[in-house]
């Protein structure tokens, strides 16, 4: 079990992250594109060196894996995952749907995650044995619905490689309805009840570690799409849902 320490440690990293992403919303932010052709800025390297620098006093045996500056190996047996702005685009449009994640992981399995909106000061904390937080408060995935009653969401058809996009066009005409942006956020909503189900491919450790405590802590599930739990070793093809038996009647869709 997570303890006390961990958790408020968390949390100050991601008041850290929040405090240096500020400054440059909707405002200058020194735009780049890397390798990849995907943005960042100024905002992203700040956030995460912000939280390297606290973990390297506090923590200096736990190892950390962050987008923007690689690994940094520990000896600890734990390390740290982070992704300082899940989101880029839409921070770089102004949209106040990005997040910053923060997870911690234990013999490759995430243990303990963090989704922060620093904007609307919106906070979900998700830790193993611990109930979902949502600003203190625990919060709840949505009672179980049947796969043509739930909404999905996923973040763009353009992040699916040509076959994963195929194969998620078979499964959104046989759900109520599909939501498309969000990144991160998404799973954040499904942990608040807001959404039923969010499925998406080609996501990278810092994508997707901070979710899964949070999702399972608020009652839902977070598997890859052949229904293993995710860990390190993970290929980032992801769906959480709201109950086990949504997860496997959208798994049986993605697979036929």
């Amino acid at each position: 079990m997570i303890n006390l320490d961990d958790l408020t440690l968390a949390q100050r990293l991601a008041d850290a992250a929040g405090a240096a992403i500020l400054p440059y919303f909707r405002a200058e932010f020194g735009l780049e594109m890397k390798a990849d052709a995907s943005p960042v800025t100024l905002a992203d390297r700040a956030a995460e060196q912000a939280i390297r620098d606290i973990l390297a006093r506090e923590c200096p045996h736990d190892g950390v894996i962050g987008e923007e500056f690689g690994e940094t190996p520990g000896t600890s047996g734990r390390t740290w995952v982070l992704d300082p702005i899940d989101g880029t685009r839409s921070f770089v449009a102004g949209r106040p749907i990005f997040g910053t994640l923060i997870a911690l992981l234990e013999e490759d399995r995430p243990v303990l995650g963090v989704i922060d909106q620093p904007v609307t000061r919106e906070r979900w904390v998700g830790a193993k044995g611990h109930p979902t937080r949502f600003n203190g408060q625990p919060c709840q995935v949505r009672p179980a619905r049947s796969l043509g009653e739930a909404i999905v969401a996923s973040t763009s058809p353009a992040a699916f490689a040509p076959a994963e996009l195929a194969r998620f066009q078979r499964l959104a005409p046989v759900t109520r309805d599909t939501v498309w942006g969000g990144d991160c956020y998404n799973y954040a909503l499904v942990a608040l009840g807001q959404i039923d189900m969010v499925v998406e491919a080609g996501l990278k450790l810092h994508d997707f570690a901070a979710l899964v405590p949070v999702i399972e802590g608020a009652g839902g599930v977070m598997l890859d799409w052949n229904g293993r739990p995710l860990s390190a070793t993970s290929a980032g093809d992801v769906i959480a849902a709201s109950d086990n038996a949504l997860a496997e009647a959208a798994l049986a869709v993605l697979n036929a």
